[in-house]
């Protein structure tokens, strides 16, 4: 089949390899190339630059709904075309000129989770389940019919990062289903229920951080949704220097236990939520979370045991969250 393929991000390499490898693929579009790294060098995005690898003809541009875009799209006579992480909003012009059939896969279960981020979303809210869904492009975001979905639970120790990759991995098979029931004359599409709808919108600096007067484990699923961007951060009070650092939190576990604090108690403290315990735990407004993985300004991320024997981190810390600007 002749496809088309629009996309910028990671998240949507496995699927255009499986369609390279099965498919004829008569061009990518991608977004321009943006400046990257301390030195600003322009570089192409995730999908540009496997394709221009394997030799796929890219077209990019920072306006795809232009009628001198349309008119070189509509050229290329694909049969059905697949959109995965593009990047910009597609007009009925343009996406009339995509072929027969053209889909979206969205990291999500839907209706829920509409928008930007909900990957990050579906954690932070503590979702155990999440998935993919296949649906065909519409003006009003992420509400066009469905027409394929594939699921997967949601580890409670995995970063936003982590569960990324893994759905990532989910798009191939639910595309190729939908190709194939295409081919087959059997493609039926499902309206989503509306009134089911919810908002994942885009992530910003300025809601990575987090508040340690809440429940562990909602703790550790806000900490996780951050990761790897925003990243979740917070100021650190080192009770040894009174000096205050931001640290970003990368990987905490749950622990529903306060006998870390037994020692700061009998030296007279009263412990309160955010405040450093033995073994680096950290209380919560109904226990504990364990930090396992942090960064500070300057450095890489790293265990929070070799974080420790470079700076003064112990009980009696304070972790408090950033106030946005």
């Amino acid at each position: 089949m002749r496809l088309l393929f629009l996309g910028s991000g990671e998240f949507g390499l496995p699927t255009a390899r499986m369609l390279h490898a099965q498919h004829e693929l008569v061009g990518v579009i991608s977004q321009p190339d943006r400046p990257a790294g301390r030195k600003r060098v322009l570089t192409p995005t995730p999908i540009a630059a496997w394709a221009l690898g394997e030799s796929i003809p890219v077209l990019r541009t920072d306006n795809v709904n232009t009628p001198q875009f349309i008119a070189q799209v509509a050229d290329l006579k694909a049969e059905a075309s697949i959109v995965i992480a593009f990047g910009q909003k597609l007009s009925e012009p343009f996406i009339d000129a995509l072929g027969t059939l053209a889909v979206n896969l969205h990291a999500s279960l839907l209706p829920k989770y509409r928008g930007a981020a909900p990957i990050n979303w579906a954690m932070i809210h503590g979702e155990q389940t999440t998935g993919v869904c296949v649906i065909g492009l519409a003006q009003k975001m992420d509400a066009g019919p469905a027409y394929a979905e594939a699921s997967l639970g949601i580890d409670p120790d995995e970063t936003a990062g982590e569960l990324h990759d893994r759905l990532a991995s989910l798009g191939p098979g639910v595309i190729e289903k939908v190709l194939n029931d295409l081919a087959a004359g059997t493609l039926a599409p499902m309206e989503q229920d509306h009134d089911l709808a919810t908002k994942a919108p885009k992530l910003s600096k300025a809601v990575g951080t987090v508040d340690f007067d809440q429940p562990c484990d909602k703790v550790r699923a806000r900490v996780h949704g951050l990761t790897p961007w925003p990243g979740c951060r917070v100021n650190w009070l080192c009770k040894a220097t009174g000096q205050t650092t931001v640290l970003t939190l990368r990987r905490v576990s749950a622990v529903p236990d306060l006998s870390c604090f037994i020692g700061l108690e009998s030296a007279g403290e009263k412990p309160v939520p955010g405040m450093v315990g033995e073994g680096y735990h950290v209380m919560t407004a109904d226990g504990l979370v364990r930090l396992i993985e942090v960064l500070a300004p300057g450095t890489k991320p790293m265990p929070i045991a070799d974080f420790a024997h470079g700076h003064r981190l112990g009980a009696g810390d304070l972790l408090s969250p950033i106030e946005s600007s």
